[in-house]
């Protein structure tokens, strides 16, 4: 997605970016955690699991450890951070020791920092497994992570005045806890240039993103609503920029206190 599009270099030249997400409420932001992912495959050696256990090294045990370890970890991380995972693959039979286990897992934490850090972590759980078992470790992290959205303010100010104007209700943005956030690639975009990501309510508030009920709503009323409202206030909002030199003044004065 932007990944993609920031290492090709199209941002280069662009002042500011602004998108929208449906949700269940409108909020002038996206809260945001830092993410990413990595597929752990686990080698071993098969063997006949009645005739000659002591002859295999059991791949599955090694991903079972690491899982473990990382459900332990999961005590002592931030009130930020996640870890969740799930094996994908376990073995062929059961009367045979698992040459090959394999899992994807992500991570997030609160920003680009902090995800280094438990990464490391999450790491040592995955090479726990494999000293434990003989097994062999392969773990493959993602060649690019998803970074927190840093908000540009002035910018997300003038968005919710305009989504306002058509009649749209905003929650306080310090009224959402963090444990709501999720992740997105216009974290990225939001370190390369001045950024927004606001929430458009297509749902009722306690219809979470990403179900089929969801799906429902945003296929009625409320999803084309939350549509046609987003790219009008999105459309006043860049009519703004471009014409008051005041307001491209903050954005970029933010945008570069944001990173000093």
């Amino acid at each position: 997605g932007k990944i993609i599009m920031d290492a090709e270099g199209a941002f280069t030249n662009v002042d500011a970016a602004m998108m929208i997400h449906p949700a269940g409420i409108n909020l002038a932001t996206m809260p945001t955690l830092a993410a990413t992912g990595v597929k752990v495959i686990y080698h071993g050696r098969s063997a006949h699991a009645a005739a000659g256990p002591h002859q295999g090294i059991n791949a599955l045990d090694a991903l079972v450890t690491a899982y473990q370890a990382i459900a332990q970890l999961r005590q002592h991380i931030q009130h930020s951070e996640r870890i969740s995972g799930i094996i994908t693959e376990g073995g062929q039979a059961s009367n045979i020791i698992p040459e090959r286990a394999a899992g994807t897992f992500g991570v997030r934490a609160a920003n680009k920092e902090e995800l280094e850090v438990i990464k490391k972590k999450v790491q040592g759980c995955f090479e726990a497994g494999a000293s434990a078992t003989g097994a062999t470790l392969e773990a493959n992290w993602a060649q690019a992570s998803y970074l927190d959205l840093r908000t540009n303010w002035p910018l997300a100010h003038v968005f919710q005045r305009n989504a306002e104007s058509l009649g749209r209700e905003f929650i306080p943005y310090d009224k959402i806890p963090q444990s709501a956030a999720g992740s997105t690639d216009m974290g990225n975009v939001s370190y390369r240039v001045p950024s927004i990501h606001p929430l458009m309510a297509a749902a009722p508030a306690e219809c979470t993103i990403h179900n089929p009920e969801f799906t429902k709503y945003a296929g009625s009323e409320l999803g084309d609503s939350a549509a046609i409202d987003g790219a009008k206030a999105l459309a006043m909002t860049a009519l703004d920029y471009l014409t008051q030199a005041e307001l491209r003044q903050k954005v970029q004065e933010q945008f570069e206190a944001e990173f000093k």
